[in-house]
C-alpha cells in the first residue's frame, strides 16, 4: 500500500499535559495554525461550530480493544473503531467544537479534547448535514454523576440553543430518567411531555425522541409540568411541583422540585 505522508497545519493550546486530565465534554483551547495556512481561515468566521482533526501522538498505537474509562463498574470491552479512545492503530482525533472568535493564525474554540501542543491536522466546518437527530449509538454510561450531566447539557444545549430554567428542568428530569431506563436513545422508550415549550424542547433535545419514525415523543402545552417516560410495562412519571426561577434551583433538591411515581 502506498505510504501517506501528512504535515501538521498547527498545534493546540489548551495548558493540559495528557488525554486523561481532559473533561469528557472538552476544553476551551487555542488552535494556533502556522502563518503559511492563515490564507486558508478566509471566511471560517461565518460558521459558529467547525471540526478539528488531530493526531494524538502520544496515544498507544497497539491498541485494538479496551474499556471506556468512563463507564460504569465492571463495564464492556469494546474495540476501539467502536469507541472514540485516543489510542487506536491511527490515532486520529475527529472533534467538533464551537469557534469562539478567531485573531490572525489563532481560533479560540470551546469543547476541544486535546492536550497541549497536539499536532493538528485539518479544519473543516461543520454543516447541517452533518447532524443525525436520532442515532442508534452503543450505551456508555459515565460512572461520575457529573460527567453524565455535562453530556446531557451538551445535547441539551446544542438543541435548546440558551441556558435557561427550563434547561436545568430538563438536564435533571433526563438524568432521574436515565437511572431508572438506562440509555435514552432506546426505540422503545416512550417521552411524553405536558407543559412549556421550553420544557418540552430540552427533553427532546436530550433523548433526541422524535415524534414519528419511530413515534417516541409527544408533547402538549400545559400549565403544570409533567414528564412520563414509558417502557413495555414500565412507567416513570415526574411532576414539577411549580415553575421555578433561577435564583430558587441551585438550592433545591430533586426531591423539593418533583413528584415522582413509579409503576
Amino acid at each position: 500500500m502506498e505510504e501517506i505522508r501528512i504535515s501538521p497545519i498547527g498545534v493546540v493550546k489548551t495548558g493540559l499535559g495528557d488525554i486523561n486530565s481532559l473533561p469528557g465534554e472538552g476544553e476551551k483551547a487555542i488552535v494556533e495554525l502556522k502563518e503559511e495556512y492563515v490564507p486558508a481561515l478566509q471566511r471560517i468566521e461565518e460558521n459558529s461550530h467547525i471540526w478539528i482533526i488531530c493526531w494524538f501522538d502520544r496515544a498507544d498505537r497497539n491498541l485494538l480493544q479496551t474499556m471506556s474509562r468512563i463507564m460504569e463498574p465492571e463495564p464492556l470491552k469494546f474495540g476501539v473503531f467502536a469507541l472514540r479512545c485516543s489510542s487506536r492503530p491511527n490515532p486520529i482525533a475527529l472533534t467538533l467544537v464551537s469557534l469562539d472568535r478567531v485573531e490572525g493564525n489563532l481560533l479560540y474554540v470551546t469543547g476541544l479534547d486535546a492536550y497541549e501542543n497536539t499536532p493538528v491536522l485539518d479544519i473543516k466546518p461543520y454543516y447541517e448535514q452533518d447532524g443525525i437527530f436520532s442515532p442508534r449509538t452503543s450505551y456508555v454510561k459515565p460512572k461520575d454523576e457529573d460527567v453524565r450531566r455535562s453530556f446531557m447539557h451538551k445535547l441539551a444545549y446544542r438543541h435548546h440553543g440558551v441556558e435557561s430554567v427550563a434547561l436545568e428542568m430538563g438536564l435533571r428530569i433526563c438524568l432521574l430518567a436515565e437511572t431508572h431506563f438506562g440509555h435514552l436513545f432506546d426505540p422503545a422508550l416512550l417521552v411524553s411531555v405536558k407543559g412549556s415549550r421550553e420544557l418540552g424542547d430540552v427533553i427532546q433535545g436530550i433523548t433526541r425522541a422524535r415524534p414519528a419514525n419511530p413515534p417516541r415523543f409527544t408533547f402538549c402545552e400545559a400549565e403544570a409540568d409533567e414528564v412520563i417516560f414509558t417502557r413495555n410495562e414500565r412507567v416513570l412519571k415526574i411532576n414539577i411541583k411549580k415553575r421555578y426561577s433561577g435564583e430558587e434551583l441551585p438550592g433545591l433538591s430533586d426531591d423539593d422540585i418533583f413528584f415522582l411515581q413509579m409503576k
